[in-house]
């Protein structure tokens, strides 16, 4: 553990759903085309919208795989040429802190981490699952924000603030769900990245038929963080493959080589078509999607302003500089990053207790080391802290 005069407030921490998630508040009538277990040559499989999904290799997360046992494989560290499973090494039975609230509590406690912002680990891969039916898709993450209330709570002590998801799938359905959820303590929502999915194709959320969700968002001054999961980008390297289907730790060496980034394009999005501009009280904060892509983004709206001024309102990098925020992976030049983005606008992020994140969440700080003290400590704790306060 890093050797820090504060307590930690972590911008990346995640829970194991239990197995009844996204059916325990499902109305029955609805449980085949949205989610459901099911014994398939002797093993229990999930299924959405009628389809095996392969998103999770285990979905039951018991057992699982340890924390931070990937961070060397992440770092580009792996001379032997292990595959991933090998790199997964023995699984554990899963911690009850990775399921129970008061058990994660005494687990932040030995981690000197005041607070949390908690992610779903299977959610953010089912929006894409259910692409072709909106109805089901907006069924699904209603119960499933009911189950992350009633398991987690949204602000659990103060300490555990769990993020419901919000899918844009059915704008009319999208603004309800989030009135209810901001009415009953949410701090934040979650989504993934990428354009809203539709049947065929997609749809930029900064579109205007989503201005409705925007304006609830920027009233009600709560961050949407854009967490990594199933974006839906396979569609572009299957250009390339041929194979579409989404699969959790599948090495894929074209596929990590690839210059398309969700993440990268959402904010452009969101910048270019002007949501910050007509709700200027929202924030966008992108957790477990690395940093990499932040300086061709800046590059590129400095370029795009420099060509045509008259279609911004302002400079579009200084709309990125004041309504979004980054949580740059462990192994991303964070200094470098410096160069891009105001360290006020940066977030420490573990991935706890997933194997791709830090087994010790306080050792982010070593990442720091160009950091002064008063830097550090924004990163570590008063960024995400000014989210929701």
């Amino acid at each position: 553990m890093a050797d820090l005069d504060f307590q930690l407030f972590d911008a990346d921490h995640h829970y194991y759903e239990a197995e009844d998630a996204f059916t325990r508040h499902v109305d029955k009538r609805m449980q085949q085309r949205c989610m459901q277990w099911a014994m398939i040559n002797g093993r229990q499989r999930l299924l959405v919208g009628g389809k095996v999904n392969r998103f999770i290799p285990n979905p039951t997360f018991d057992p699982v795989a340890k924390p931070g046992c990937l961070d060397e494989f992440f770092r580009g560290r792996n001379p032997e040429g292990k595959s991933v499973p090998e790199l997964f090494g023995e699984l554990e039975p899963i911690n009850p802190a990775y399921r129970d609230r008061d058990s994660r509590i005494k687990l932040l406690d030995t981690q000197g981490i005041q607070g949390v912002f908690l992610f779903p680990t299977l959610g953010v891969g089912m929006q894409e699952s259910l692409r072709h039916d909106p109805e089901a898709a907006a069924t699904a993450f209603e119960a499933f924000n009911k189950w992350v209330e009633e398991d987690w709570g949204f602000a659990y002590q103060d300490r555990l603030f769990a993020a419901p998801y919000i899918s844009l799938m059915d704008p009319a359905r999208a603004e309800a769900e989030f009135d209810r959820v901001a009415s009953a303590g949410a701090k934040l929502v979650c989504m993934v990245p990428g354009p809203v999915p539709t049947a065929t194709s997609g749809i930029s959320p900064g579109d205007s038929r989503y201005d409705g969700f925007w304006a609830r968002v920027s009233e009600a001054r709560i961050p949407v963080m854009l967490h990594n999961g199933d974006a839906g980008y396979r569609a572009i390297s299957e250009l390339w493959s041929g194979d579409r289907e989404f699969k959790a730790f599948a090495f894929d060496p074209l596929q990590r080589c690839l210059s398309a980034d969700a993440t990268h394009d959402t904010f452009a999005a969101l910048i270019c078509h002007g949501v910050f501009d007509r709700h200027p009280g929202v924030r966008v904060a992108s957790i477990e999607c690395g940093a990499d892509w932040v300086e061709a983004l800046v590059r590129k709206l400095k370029h795009s302003y420099g060509q045509m001024p008259t279609a911004f309102d302002r400079h579009p990098v200084d709309t990125f500089h004041e309504h979004c925020f980054v949580a740059p992976y462990y192994e991303d030049d964070v200094t470098d990053l410096r160069n891009h983005m105001p360290v006020e606008r940066m977030l420490f992020g573990s991935d706890f207790p997933h194997a791709e994140g830090i087994a010790e969440p306080s050792s982010y700080a070593n990442e720091l080391t160009a950091f002064d003290g008063d830097e550090v400590r924004m990163v570590m704790r008063e960024n995400a802290l000014g989210l929701i306060s």
